[in-house]
């Protein structure tokens, strides 16, 4: 049965509802967040908003500072839902390197003078044109493929993202080109939440104070959850307050988080910068991109792909072709090598006889000339269709050479008797 993409998907995230919903592998993280989001706003709406329905009359007014409350956190949750159960841009990995970006180089030995294995010559960076600018983009050997502009790997997530900003342990998910909008927009109005339930609870002191003619202490004995509201909200401030306001500048600068403590280390030029309304359209207004996964879809087997010419030729080079065929033809070698040898000494045995003036049938000597023939014949076919096979002429130069050695060395041992 045919697996769809989420069920192999190799990098570390986490899907649910069939694929439909991609969480990042720190999910569990969403627990804390959403306690840290829905406690203080239930305390909220129990101990405070309640005891304010009646204290604005007309048309019972009070009512809206539980509906506000109820909108706002309804706001943060759903911004929060976008951005950690999305896609945040992921870029597809490949099943093996860009075969356009492969060098192959073949180098000469000049002390053995034999060629040497090839060793596959890979660019780990090249550039790309940004607004004018060129660009360094990086080689990602987890995904095989070359980064594109503002991608960067995610080592928690072991993914490539688009416009890659950081990864959120709050959220559990990376924030990147898909996500950055909704992202943005959970810190904001977690920051509208912590000012609104600060103040209201600060309103409810003010009113407890009035009702009872005391002091400030009093009113805070007399509700301890709103004084408990006021300090949580305040130190939460300290953090989504100073998030919204970073985000802020880097959303007008046109950077990323990323980005900006890396160009600030390197002293970089912003190339995306587009100019502050710009910046501020291209997040906000921009339509969000689609996703380039589709998690749901069936696996489909790929394809084996043939080698390239200049993988076969290298293969036949190292190999020097079938292993089996080159053993043969190492064989054929020293055959034919070995006849040679014996054809000089068995020339230099007749010569020897003629030159005695040996009464030997005269038939004799024609058939050692004709066997020595057509050996001489075989062996020369025979080191051809080697060199050929081989794939190499140079070798059998050099098996010439090995026969010249051997036919200077059986010359020499007929000579002895003689003398």
């Amino acid at each position: 049965m045919a697996k769809r993409v989420y069920e192999v998907w190799k990098g570390s995230n986490k899907f649910v509802v069939g694929g439909r919903l991609i969480f990042g592998p720190d999910a569990r993280s969403l627990i804390v967040t959403l306690l840290l989001i829905i406690a203080p706003v239930v305390i909220f709406c129990v101990f405070v908003a309640r005891h304010l329905r009646h204290q604005f009359s007309p048309y019972n007014a009070g009512y809206s500072i539980l509906l506000v409350a109820v909108f706002f956190t309804i706001c943060v949750l759903v911004f929060l839902f976008c951005t950690s159960a999305r896609d945040p841009g992921i870029i597809p990995r490949n099943s093996h390197p860009p075969e356009e970006e492969f060098r192959y180089d073949s180098s000469v030995s000049a002390e053995a003078g034999v060629r040497q294995t090839p060793s596959l010559q890979f660019p780990r960076t090249k550039e790309v044109t940004v607004n004018g600018i060129p660009v360094r983009v990086k080689y990602c050997d987890t995904c095989m493929l070359y980064r594109p502009p503002r991608c960067s790997h995610c080592s928690i997530c072991n993914n490539c993202v688009e416009r890659f900003d950081h990864h959120c342990p709050w959220v559990g998910q990376c924030i990147g080109l898909r996500n950055y909008r909704y992202f943005f927009m959970f810190v904001f109005s977690s920051t509208v939440l912590c000012i609104y339930v600060f103040a209201m609870s600060a309103v409810y002191i003010k009113v407890l104070m009035d009702d009872y003619h005391g002091t400030v202490w009093k009113a805070m004995k007399e509700s301890p959850a709103s004084v408990i509201l006021m300090a949580y909200c305040f130190i939460a401030l300290w953090f989504v307050g100073g998030l919204t306001g970073f985000h802020l500048y880097l959303i007008g600068t046109n950077q990323t988080t990323y980005e900006n403590f890396r160009y600030r280390a390197d002293n970089r030029i912003n190339v995306y910068n587009l100019g502050c309304v710009n910046n501020f359209l291209e997040v906000f207004c921009s339509k969000v991109k689609p996703s380039k996964n589709n998690f749901r879809a069936f696996v489909q087997e790929e394809v084996p792909r043939l080698p390239t010419p200049v993988a076969r030729e290298t293969e036949v080079e190292d190999l020097g072709g079938d292993r089996r065929a080159k053993v043969e033809d190492d064989l054929d070698i020293g055959e034919d090598l070995l006849k040679i040898s014996l054809r000089h000494n068995v020339e230099e045995i007749v010569e020897d006889i003629r030159s005695r003036g040996s009464n030997g049938p005269p038939h004799n000597t024609l058939e050692v000339e004709s066997v020595l023939s057509s050996d001489h014949r075989r062996s020369e076919t025979r080191q051809l269709s080697w060199g050929r096979r081989s794939g190499s002429w140079e070798i059998a130069a050099d098996a010439l050479a090995n026969s010249t050695a051997t036919e200077s060395r059986s010359y020499s041992t007929p000579e002895e008797p003689h003398q």
